[in-house]
């Protein structure tokens, strides 16, 4: 297997309702087929939503502050916080007032049981 660097400063961002993003793990630029990654920048007041499937999901803060909704319950939450969320859980993120926030996703399928 060849060592793949990944110049995440290089790679296009998809403006979206939930942030910016761009997916640095995939299957056309390095090969993965059962994982995908993806950073997201949120501006100030902006929020994403980590929706509920059948998949894991890892979500990482890489910068800023904010807060993290779970079970209806609000975390402050700063770099170098995640959260995992299972099958079936689900989590919005949003970035504090005047701070924005950098994610790192992953997101792998449940595995057959």
């Amino acid at each position: 297997m060849a060592l793949t660097f990944i110049k995440t400063s290089e790679l296009p961002r998809v403006k979206t309702p939930q942030g910016e993003v761009t997916e640095v793990l995939n299957q056309p630029l390095v090969g993965a087929k059962s994982v995908l990654g993806e950073l997201r920048w949120l501006e100030a007041g902006q929020s994403y939503k980590a929706e509920a499937s059948d998949k894991h999901q890892l979500v990482y803060l890489m910068d800023g502050k904010g807060s993290i909704r779970l079970d209806g319950k609000d975390y402050e939450v700063g770099k170098g916080n995640g959260v995992y969320l299972g099958p079936s859980e689900s989590a919005i993120i949003s970035a504090g007032a005047g701070s924005p926030l950098k994610l790192f996703q992953v997101v792998v399928p449940q595995i057959p049981k």
